[in-house]
């Protein structure tokens, strides 16, 4: 049974249940509504990269930081494609291309950004995009050009919200994500862990995702990746054992949802990362970086894929999934 109604209390109480218990029911949940052996391997570029306004206290991106990050214009479409291409042969199913953009504007960038998603669309990839906030219009737009997915994470509760940015509000979040859903694009939507936000937080987040009206398609779990020059730099690093419990919970709460295990990847070995699939976990990001943060090569997924015995979701089978 899908749910939209969930409190947060009985959020709280399946995100404090014992471990072992938590993984069990999580896993339970998952192959009800998926096909545990089938993980969504998809990949982000950075196609215009660094000098974004905003001050999100994690983002080497933000122009405000002193950090490694150059600033990049936006990359030309013949090269994004290219790049597409090249996911695709190495196993993705789904592009996703991000702005280091406060919102999107209409001019010729934006021009080129439908450009390129009518080009990845056209390769048969599921095609993603986060480029800030958007109007109905643009994400019409969007949609046209034939974008499968926008991701619009929520970040954390809105409790705690402030404490990591403030040039933009919670509600901006949410009015985008709305935007998104009204033009019959999918909804990415999930958050960071590690922020130095309270496990409370992290429930408070799980609860505006699990009461939308309709759950986002996908829920990127992203553990924080300290960048130097940013004010999260000396933030320490989450456990395995906290990202399995975002992880399972969303399982349970969203269940038809593909759960992303995404930023933080990287620091996660083998085990590490099986336990994250065996609580729900059923999509990746694969390639060198995610945006500017590094991730396992493309190599070691494949590795990874071989030892837990993993295969690559097809693209576009939320049809079968719905049908569950």
């Amino acid at each position: 049974m899908i749910r939209n109604d969930w409190t947060r209390e009985e959020i709280a109480e399946i995100f404090n249940s014992p471990i072992l218990d938590l993984i069990y029911r999580a896993g339970t949940v998952h192959r009800q509504h998926h096909d545990p052996q089938e993980v969504q391997v998809c990949t982000l570029l950075s196609v215009k990269t660094g000098g974004c306004p905003e001050d999100c206290a994690y983002c080497p991106q933000a122009a405000r930081y002193q950090t490694n990050v150059k600033v990049h214009r936006l990359l030309e479409v013949e090269e994004v494609l290219e790049t597409a291409q090249r996911a695709k042969d190495n196993g993705s199913t789904r592009f996703c291309m991000g702005a280091a953009w406060r919102e999107v504007r209409d001019n010729k960038d934006f021009d080129k950004v439908l450009d390129m998603v009518k080009g990845v669309n056209q390769m048969g990839m599921e095609v993603c995009c986060t480029l800030g906030m958007l109007t109905h219009e643009q994400a019409i737009k969007l949609k046209d050009a034939g974008l499968y997915a926008y991701n619009h994470n929520l970040d954390t509760s809105e409790e705690f919200y402030n404490e990591i940015i403030t040039t933009r509000n919670y509600d901006d979040r949410l009015e985008t994500i709305e935007h998104v859903r009204k033009s019959g694009i999918s909804v990415c939507a999930g958050g960071i862990i590690g922020l130095g936000e309270t496990e409370n937080d992290r429930i408070g987040m799980l609860h505006v995702l699990s009461t939308l009206p309709e759950h986002p398609e996908s829920v990127p779990v992203n553990a924080l990746v300290p960048v130097e020059g940013t004010p999260l730099e000396d933030q320490e690093r989450v456990s395995v054992w906290e990202m399995v419990r975002m992880i399972a919970t969303a399982r349970i709460i969203m269940p038809r949802a593909m759960v992303r295990l995404s930023a933080g990847r990287v620091r996660m070995n083998t085990e590490e990362q099986a336990l994250c699939f065996l609580a729900g976990a059923n999509s990746i990001f694969a390639g060198d970086k995610l945006l500017t943060t590094p991730n396992p090569e493309v190599d070691a997924d494949k590795m990874l894929f071989q030892t837990l015995n993993l295969k690559p979701r097809k693209s576009f089978k939320e049809e079968s999934v719905a049908a569950c």
